[in-house]
């Protein structure tokens, strides 16, 4: 999609035309971190689907099986997943927003259907902001389905190397608790921004958690090495004195999962950010 002629969702492109997540492994870009190559921009997957995991992906399993062998990278792609787009329901625009609405299966290495998603994504583009909504809504089509407690699950975004904690460039991580930086790992809130420098200029990415969100306020999978994640499944893997967070959708049943992303310029303030929430909370 193009704004006024200029590239939005090639790229997460933010205000100023900055490039708002990491390019690799699209692309392999110098002063960019090589890690974690399942890690696309913004995605959404779960380790734990139906017993295969849709959260890594190849390129991930034959990095980690260089040193084991053949028969370890055979057995990590057996537990592979795949999410296959099916078809495009809706793909509309208007003056300042664009409307994707598509149905995606969830398949395993051994092809067979785990469950379904409906994903409706609208981006929006204005003078000091971009934002995109993003709604997914699980569903049992193929039979019932569990989504067990996986770490490594939910909406995700990995922000420009640049921004993250680890860098000491000025990164930071806010939650809506006020907690910062590692204190957010794993903690429940309504939403979590990260700020910090791309190109010379201070940027913000917030990610909002709908109050009609899948147990909302969310945890929160957020790395000060520079990955977002909204995680409503890992309830202990996120935090052992939880209970395990593990969900079984009896075929036909779903779930739905609701986010809204915000670029911004300029470091993210929890005013700012509150009255965001607020609007959103109220759609």
């Amino acid at each position: 999609m193009t704004y006024d002629g200029i590239l939005f969702t090639k790229y997460v492109i933010g205000p100023g035309g900055l490039k708002m997540t990491r390019a690799y492994p699209m692309q392999t870009l110098e002063g960019e971190t090589h890690d974690h190559p399942h890690h696309r921009s913004i995605w959404f997957g779960h380790q734990g689907t139906d017993g295969f995991d849709s959260w890594h992906e190849r390129q991930t399993m034959v990095e980690r099986s260089k040193k084991r062998g053949e028969e370890d990278l055979r057995n990590r792609l057996a537990s592979l997943a795949s999410t296959v787009h099916r078809r495009f329901i809706s793909v509309k625009a208007a003056r300042d927003s664009a409307t994707i609405i598509s149905e995606n299966d969830y398949v395993g290495s051994d092809g067979r259907k785990l469950l379904s998603d409906l994903r409706t994504i609208v981006f929006r583009a204005g003078k000091s902001a971009r934002t995109i909504d993003f709604d997914i809504k699980l569903i049992a089509s193929y039979g019932d389905s569990t989504l067990t407690d996986k770490k490594d699950a939910g909406f995700s975004l990995r922000i420009p190397t640049s921004m993250d904690v680890d860098r000491d460039k000025g990164g930071t991580i806010l939650n809506s608790n006020g907690l910062k930086d590692k204190a957010a790992w794993g903690k429940r809130a309504a939403w979590v921004a990260y700020s910090g420098p791309v190109k010379g200029e201070t940027m913000s990415i917030i990610m909002l958690n709908h109050p009609a969100s899948f147990r909302h306020p969310t945890p929160w999978h957020v790395r000060t090495y520079g990955l977002l994640t909204a995680n409503p499944f890992g309830l202990k893997s996120l935090d052992k004195s939880a209970k395990d967070g593990s969900i079984l959708l009896r075929k036909g049943e779903s779930l739905t999962l609701r986010h809204r992303v915000i670029l911004r310029k300029g470091r993210a303030r929890a005013s700012t950010i509150e009255a965001d929430f607020a609007a959103y909370s109220s759609e």
